[in-house]
C-alpha cells in the first residue's frame, strides 16, 4: 500500500517537472526572445527545488523530504542511503541561455556549467573604470561612456592624439590625488586616460595609463605613448592599453603605465617644488 501510493505520487511529481522544464528539450529553437528566457529561468530554479526536496533510493524508491525523516533516511524495504539520482538526471540534461543574451551572447549552455560560463562569458557587463570613490555602474561600452559623460562629467575627445597640462598647488602636501580621467574616440573604439598621485610602495610617484574599452584580446591590437619634458630632459613610455576588465588596483599593482617620480615631476614642473604642471603628451596608433 505504501508502495502503491508512493509510485503514485511520483509519478505526477515527475510529470509535473516534466511540463516544467519541458522547454529545455527545445534545443534547436531560437531562444533570443524576450518569453523563452523566463522560462528557462524558471525551469532552472524549479529544478533546484526538485533537487534539493526529492530523494531515491537504489532501489528506485523516490520520495520526498518529509518522508525520507519518516523513514529515517532509510529505504522502508532494503537498507539504502536515499538519494535523488533521476531528477539529477533530469538536471544534467538541461540547457539553458546565458543571463548575457541582452547583452548579444545566445550560447546555450548545459545546466552545471552555466555559472563558470557565465563568470567568463565576453559578453558579460563592464565596470565603470573611474577611480576615486567606488562607482558600482556597469553595462556595455556604450552606456558606460554615456554614464562617464553625464554622472562623471568626463571630457571625451575625438582623435589619436592628446596634449594635456597637469597643475597641482602644494604637491608636497598630496598624498594620493586623482583627476578626472579623459576619454578618445579612435579607430571606432574608445580610449579612458588616467592620471593619478599615488604611493608604489614607499615610493610616491605620479603614474598616467590608458584603458581600452573592451576586451584584452582587441586591446592587445593597439599601442600608445606618453611623453613629458622641460629644462632639456624628456621621459618617454610606450605600453598596450589595459582593459577595463582589469580593475584600477590591478593597474596600480602591476606597474603597468607611465611611473614619473615625485622629485622628477618637481623639477620637470620647474624645481621649485611650489606647483606641479606637467605637460603630458601622446599618441594611440594601432599595430599592423
Amino acid at each position: 500500500m505504501f508502495l502503491s501510493s508512493l509510485w503514485a505520487s511520483t509519478v505526477g511529481q515527475l510529470l509535473k517537472l516534466k511540463r516544467w522544464v519541458g522547454v529545455s528539450s527545445k534545443r534547436n529553437q531560437n531562444v533570443a526572445t524576450t518569453s523563452e528566457p523566463r522560462k528557462l529561468g524558471t525551469s532552472s530554479s524549479g529544478v533546484r527545488e526538485y533537487r534539493r526536496k526529492k530523494k531515491k533510493c537504489p532501489n528506485g524508491h523516490t520520495l520526498c523530504s518529509n518522508w525520507k525523516l519518516r523513514v529515517h533516511k532509510r529505504c522502508p524495504t532494503r537498507h539504502y542511503d536515499i538519494r535523488c539520482s533521476t531528477l539529477v538526471k533530469v538536471a544534467e540534461s538541461l540547457e539553458l541561455p546565458c543571463k548575457y543574451q541582452i547583452f548579444g551572447c545566445h550560447d546555450i549552455v548545459p545546466y552545471y556549467s552555466k555559472l563558470e560560463h557565465e563568470k567568463n562569458c565576453q559578453f558579460r557587463p563592464y565596470n565603470c573604470p573611474c577611480a576615486g570613490p567606488e562607482c558600482h555602474v556597469s553595462g556595455d561600452i556604450r552606456y558606460l561612456v554615456m554614464h562617464l559623460m553625464n554622472d562623471h562629467k568626463v571630457d571625451v575627445h575625438d582623435g589619436c592624439t592628446f596634449n594635456h597640462i597637469y597643475i597641482q598647488s602644494n604637491p608636497q602636501e598630496v598624498e594620493n590625488a586623482t583627476w578626472m580621467p579623459m576619454i578618445f574616440n579612435c579607430f571606432d573604439r574608445q580610449f579612458c586616460f588616467h592620471f593619478e598621485a599615488v604611493h608604489l610602495g614607499m615610493a610616491p610617484v605620479y603614474m598616467a595609463f590608458l584603458w581600452f574599452m573592451g576586451d584584452e584580446t582587441e586591446a592587445r591590437k593597439f599601442r600608445y605613448s606618453i611623453e613629458v619634458g622641460s629644462n632639456d630632459r624628456k621621459q618617454i613610455w610606450q605600453g598596450v592599453p589595459r582593459s577595463i576588465r582589469d580593475s584600477h588596483r590591478e593597474v596600480l599593482d602591476s606597474h603597468d603605465g607611465f611611473i614619473i617620480p615625485r622629485a622628477l615631476a618637481h623639477f620637470f614642473s620647474g624645481g621649485d617644488r611650489q606647483q606641479l604642471k606637467l605637460d603630458l603628451a601622446g599618441r594611440i596608433w594601432k599595430e599592423q
